[in-house]
């Protein structure tokens, strides 16, 4: 067995890995050409080091412990856990008690926390995707999601809450929701959407939403971080202004530029030819991890890894979106390219455990390992 496992490891699928490393490369050159200490670019080098220094280990692991029922259940509540703590002894960051702060290292659980939704959702479905026609089954895995979503909402993180809807809704459109069911869950969504609004939101938040129905209403106000955005892609034309001739970054118009705002400091100076990259490395990246789920040697393995595809698509279409002025501003990093360390380790232990579980699952061996290793490990 172990023979088996190094060879397919010997095949990884290094595409993976290569976009992501690509990206966050872009991501640094963008940091360092408008931040003249060079603070982000030296953090973020670091966390690259260590995030594949994880990946590398990721993907020699054995994750076929992660279909253990009390494994997934024991690591969703940990996730949960540190979700709650954080409103006793959590840092506030911008409004947002959202991290765990010590000293020089800073951690948000709420990446975690994704993780953790990936494979409890991904245990709970392979054990009853034949049933999913089943409501009762799409609604205690959305009570998983809830209590994830009204734990960093509260904090308020409002992009991190939208995260784990869109992982939940994407993994339960995988599992084969019914379409009576699909308008059953988007009338609840319209439903949380009217309550957050007159309870959950702070005024800030419901002022951000109704600038981004009229922009132009408050551009110094509420719309300045969207109209700073769309100025600065814009003004990118075709070419770009050049690497370190982004003046909305470089003059600070565009806030958060190394965080909730890269795409559109990376637009500036690389221009249209710039986003075209950017589109189509992503592209690559989620057209891989579909040919991964495809290959999962059993719905585990194929639902984690779409779960993954669904977490970083999330990111990236509401970062993008936010850039160019489609979503009203929540505070979302785009994947690899944004500066933290917390979103750039888990994007690449989520890498790692994608290529690990392709150790030992493709398209001619499924059926067989899934037989094997069903009594040990789908409990």
């Amino acid at each position: 067995m172990g023979e088996k496992l190094t060879t397919a490891r010997s095949k990884t699928d290094w595409l993976l890995p290569i976009c992501a490393v690509i990206l966050t490369g872009l991501g640094l050159v963008t940091m360092n050409s408008f931040e003249g200490s060079n603070q982000y670019f030296a953090r973020q080098l670091l966390w690259l080091i260590i995030s594949l220094c994880v990946f590398m280990l990721a993907r020699r692991g054995d994750w076929r412990f992660l279909r253990v029922s009390g494994v997934a259940a024991s690591l969703y509540a940990v996730a949960a856990g540190l979700l709650i703590l954080l409103f006793a002894v959590g840092h506030v960051v911008k409004g947002a008690q959202s991290w765990f702060s010590f000293g020089f290292l800073a951690f948000e659980p709420s990446e975690l926390a994704n993780l953790a939704l990936i494979v409890v959702l991904a245990k709970y479905f392979s054990r009853r995707h034949i049933e999913i026609a089943n409501i009762r089954h799409i609604l205690v895995s959305g009570i998983y999601a809830l209590i994830l979503f009204v734990t960093v909402a509260l904090q308020p993180d409002l992009g991190g809450a939208i995260i784990i809807f869109l992982i939940w809704l994407g993994m339960v459109l995988a599992s084969g929701i019914s379409r009576t069911h699909l308008f059953a869950v988007l009338a609840l969504v319209v439903v949380a959407f009217t309550a957050l609004w007159f309870v959950g939101f702070h005024e800030y938040q419901r002022q951000r939403v109704m600038t981004f129905l009229n922009p132009l209403t408050d551009v110094r106000g509420a719309g300045y971080n969207a109209f700073q955005s769309t100025i600065a892609v814009g003004s990118g034309e075709l070419f770009g202004k050049g690497i370190g001739y982004g003046t909305q970054s470089k003059l600070r118009f565009l806030p958060e530029y190394q965080t909730d705002f890269m795409f559109a400091a990376f637009a500036e100076e690389w221009g249209f030819i710039g986003v075209i990259l950017v589109f189509g490395l992503f592209g690559l990246l989620f057209w891989r991890l579909l040919v991964a789920a495809s290959r999962g040697a059993t719905n585990f393995e194929m639902l984690f890894t779409l779960g993954v595809l669904f977490y970083l698509a999330a990111h990236f279409a509401l970062h993008t979106g936010i850039n160019l002025g489609l979503l009203p501003v929540t505070g979302t990093t785009i994947p690899f390219m944004s500066y933290g360390g917390s979103h750039l380790l888990l994007e690449f232990l989520a890498l790692g455990i994608v290529s690990g579980m392709g150790a030992y699952g493709n398209a001619t061996n499924r059926e067989q390992y899934s037989q094997e290793f069903s009594g040990g490990y789908e409990r």
